[in-house]
């Protein structure tokens, strides 16, 4: 298969792994296929693509990536389509989105033909690892680290763009189950002029001690305030995140220090599409516990390649705890429904999000 101008050196394991069996309960990230897509930024310009079996990295000790951090990563994923299609969800939006990443952490942005065709064609190598089940898919996780060894404070002047896939179901525990979320207010994700509007690895770092503390209380993850007030909401650590009161629908405005995320985009396109009230705006805790209060504050959920869209059951914030509605009848379950629907290919792609692998 050629889906580019871009040259591919594809070389096939001779050891295949064994693939999960229909109906095996995949959990996320936890099995991975038979190859890996890299290319190489070096001497000024993209080279050496290959598709390889999946093996260990090689780096120098003193790689950039080590010592001072230029790691972006995106994740999309890849489905099976009812009538046996592979399709992959809005690639060119996580092209996009990892350009716009290179540029706050001073790293060479691989360009959006390579970026699509590397998807295109790693996953056409590995489409029998492709699930058919509803509700799974083949996430694909492409990542851009900074090669070169040094240990002067300065950006890398190489790089490594690779790819690899794992077969997916849910990242919580059933499609739709909902989450518990504790709200933090004493370390914070993000601040005003920092990374948090890039899908940065040392984004991701410097979430992980809440989000570890909070499971051991039995929540599923932490939503996150901003730096300054410990009032405004930002977003869960996988998700953005929607409220949906009485007479409106809203979605933090991005500002900054939220990822823009690609399932919150679709569900504004479908939001708006239905002629729903939604608003992007700023909101608080403070604004939260008035509404709830007031009978107002009727479901709150999260969107995200990983997520898709999930129901929040239960808000904890303080000494205050926001007893949601979830179920058949909720607006997310209808988003998440919608969505799904588009991705398996049960309903017109009337937004052109999907991009087929050809056979």
């Amino acid at each position: 298969m050629s889906t580019g101008t871009n040259q591919f050196t594809i070389t096939k394991t001779s050891k295949p792994l064994p693939k999960p069996a229909p109906n095996t309960a995949l959990g996320f990230g936890k099995y991975f296929t038979d190859h890996l897509a890299t290319s190489d930024f070096a001497d000024g310009k993209w080279q050496n693509h290959r598709i390889i079996p999946y093996s260990n990295l090689s780096m120098d000790p003193a790689a950039c990536v080590f010592h001072y951090g230029q790691a972006l990563f995106e994740g999309l994923k890849a489905f099976r389509q009812k009538n046996g299609k592979i399709v992959i969800f809005r690639p060119e939006f996580n092209a996009a989105r990892m350009a716009f990443g290179t540029q706050r952490l001073c790293m060479q942005a691989v360009p959006k033909d390579l970026f699509v065709q590397t998807m295109l064609e790693l996953v056409n190598v590995e489409r029998d690892w492709v699930p058919s089940e509803r509700g799974s898919s083949l996430y694909i996780r492409p990542t851009l680290v900074g090669t070169e060894g040094f240990l002067g404070v300065r950006p890398s002047e190489r790089y490594l763009f690779f790819t690899l896939l794992s077969p997916v179901g849910s990242y919580y525990s059933g499609n739709s189950k909902a989450v518990r979320i504790w709200v933090e207010t004493e370390q914070i994700r993000a601040a005003p002029g920092g990374l948090g509007a890039v899908k940065a690895a040392a984004n991701y770092a410097s979430s992980l001690a809440a989000a570890a503390e909070q499971k051991k209380r039995g929540y599923d993850q932490v939503l996150w305030l901003d730096a300054v007030t410990k009032d405004q909401i930002e977003e869960v650590g996988t998700m953005n995140v929607f409220f949906v009161f009485k007479n409106e629908i809203v979605t933090p405005s991005l500002n900054g220090s939220i990822l823009a995320g690609g399932v919150r985009e679709c569900a504004l396109t479908i939001l708006r599409e239905w002629n729903l009230p939604i608003t992007e705006r700023k909101i608080t805790m403070s604004e939260l516990k008035d509404r709830y209060a007031r009978g107002e504050f009727l479901e709150m959920f999260g969107t995200g390649t990983a997520a898709v869209i999930t129901p929040v059951g239960e808000l904890q914030y303080k000494d205050h705890t926001f007893k949601l509605n979830t179920g058949t009848e909720t607006l997310s379950n209808k988003l998440y429904e919608e969505i799904c629907q588009i991705q398996y290919g049960e309903i017109p792609d009337r937004h052109q999000w999907l991009m087929a692998i050809d056979r």
